[in-house]
């Protein structure tokens, strides 16, 4: 008979133990900024401003689970890393462009101003994300420098 044992962690200890390392604890933190933001959006009068935090909630969601199940490191063709940090900067700049649309035009839709400022919360938390990923970069490149061999 087949042993029924699980040979290694159930996705759920994985989840517990991802989501208490730093990148794991933004990821998560980004997932529930942004599904406050669908709600705040989707309770004004102007639910179009809800794509970005649709997309970026979408997008997070895949990063952390790419990352929490370390598919990052059987999938090689994509370079993760620089990924992670196009999809955070970019994530950065939409946030607050579009909060500060909602913020300043939104007199009179106390849901749109309170998604705009959420909104800035949530760009900051990306571009901080986005900073930390290029200090991971940067790090990756000082150690990966090139060789003082004196042989030709």
């Amino acid at each position: 008979m087949a042993d029924t044992t699980a040979s290694g962690p159930s996705c759920l200890e994985k989840l517990k133990s991802y989501v208490k390392t730093p990148k794991g604890f933004i990821l998560a933190a980004e997932i529930l900024i942004s599904f406050i933001i669908i709600i705040c959006y989707a309770a004004s009068h102007y639910g179009g401003y809800s794509a970005v935090a649709i997309c970026e909630m979408i997008f997070s969601m895949v990063f952390f689970g790419i990352f929490m199940m370390e598919l990052d490191k059987q999938i090689q063709v994509v370079n993760w890393v620089w990924t992670d940090l196009f999809r955070a900067g970019i994530g950065a700049v939409l946030y607050i462009i579009t909060s500060l649309i909602c913020v300043i035009g939104g007199a009179g839709d106390g849901a749109r101003i309170a998604g705009g400022v959420f909104g800035l919360i949530a760009g900051l938390l990306f571009g901080y994300d986005t900073y930390t990923i290029f200090q991971q970069i940067k790090s990756t490149r000082q150690h990966a420098a090139a060789s003082t061999d004196d042989r030709v």
